[in-house]
């Protein structure tokens, strides 16, 4: 039998790329290698689970036995790839070697770490896969109060869930408005109302330093000088692509895993997608472009090289209590933003010099405008 094509990773990524290359080619053999539990599942869905009243379970969508038998693929669950030896073609499972005909990484990006202090500072939860959201959900089961830190999007999506579950949410950040990578001030502003008439509370500008145990729970110590009284943290601060192996084994990596548009990394017959590519400069953690390298991807493997073209990449922010639709200019584009609306209804929209649209943010009834503003964005990758 001739050596397989092998993905780590079965996320999102790694899981469209299988079912994208079957759709070409139904017979080169085809190994999955994750270190969870292999579940399907969509890592967006993790940011509403609260609100729909689903535990990890109900968020899964296909078990790995099931996996396997639709992608006429091996899945290997709970095993953790140790190194890759790109000049003989192996990877290494502890000190066993596995042979690959093309090997692609899709093993995504971590939860940036937190440094504080405390007794209770091994209390912080992260939900960045279905098996975290398992535990955090069974951590929080039963208590009513849970404090959140980062208000960057995923912060911001997991305040407006699990206030719709039941929850009294706090929110610490170091920075002065919501999304500040993402939102002009006005559209910042909007999302924080329509959060706050949910019951939000915002603490914007310091960091918990120190987390405690208390007789009735958590004590969280602003750098302020505030206390936050809670049952439950979790920390949303942002992702790092996953590295560590890809430099281990002398590939090439900036902000993460360099590869070009057809997803070559700096090795042959090694590839990578997801949140640990770096796409010809962009890595961009979100759905839609690793949708597109799934497909161009797949067809190389299958024996048509095929370059990953990205168009206007539009990020629908999961905050029903303010609807939110944002794409951001593009990498060293100058524009300058103007802003219409009040209160919910924010239009902003980023222009150049000659009045091109770059990009766009809109919040409550303006996010009916983004299908007419899509046509006019220019494409990321083109």
């Amino acid at each position: 039998m001739s050596d397989p094509v092998v993905i780590i990773g079965t996320g999102l990524a790694g899981y469209n790329l299988a079912r994208e290359f079957r759709k070409l080619d139904s017979e080169t053999p085809l190994l999955l290698i994750t270190a969870d539990d292999g579940r399907s599942y969509s890592k967006p869905m993790l940011s509403t689970g609260f609100g729909k009243n689903k535990d990890a379970d109900g968020l899964s969508m296909a078990e790995p036995g099931v996996m396997a038998e639709q992608l006429n693929a091996q899945v290997w669950t709970h095993t953790r790839v140790t190194g890759i030896d790109p000049g003989h073609r192996r990877l290494w499972i502890g000190e066993e070697a596995v042979a690959y005909r093309d090997l692609v990484l899709a093993w995504g990006a971590e939860v940036l770490s937190v440094p504080i202090e405390g007794d209770a500072a091994d209390q912080l939860f992260t939900v960045n896969d279905l098996q975290g959201y398992g535990r955090f959900r069974q951590a929080v089961e039963g208590k009513r109060k849970v404090l959140i830190l980062g208000a960057g999007l995923i912060g911001c999506e997991f305040a407006n869930d699990l206030s719709l579950g039941g929850y009294e949410v706090d929110l610490v950040a170091p920075c002065e408005q919501l999304m500040p990578a993402l939102l002009p001030v006005e559209a910042a502003a909007a999302v924080q109302s329509g959060l706050e008439a949910l019951g939000v509370r915002f603490h914007l500008g310091p960091v918990v330093s120190r987390l405690q145990h208390a007789a009735s729970g958590l004590e969280a110590h602003l750098s302020d000088g505030r206390t936050i009284a809670c049952d439950a943290v979790i920390s949303a601060v942002g992702l790092r692509p996953r590295t560590e192996l890809a430099a281990a084994a002398g590939l090439a990596l900036n902000r993460g895993v360099v590869v070009d548009r057809l997803l070559r990394t700096s090795h042959e017959h090694i590839y990578a997608l997801g949140d640990c590519a770096e796409v010809d400069g962009l890595n961009l953690l979100y759905v839609m472009p690793l949708m597109a390298c799934a497909r161009a991807l797949a067809k190389t493997l299958a024996g048509t090289p095929s370059e990953v073209a990205y168009g206007a990449m539009p990020v629908t922010v999961k905050t029903p209590a303010c609807p939110l639709v944002v794409s951001p200019p593009p990498r060293g584009s100058q524009g300058q933003w103007t802003v219409e609306g009040s209160g919910a209804d924010i239009r902003a929209l980023c222009h150049d010099a000659a009045g091109a649209l770059l990009g766009y943010a809109l919040t409550g009834s303006a996010v009916q405008e983004r299908l007419a503003l899509n046509r006019e964005l220019p494409a990321l990758l083109a």
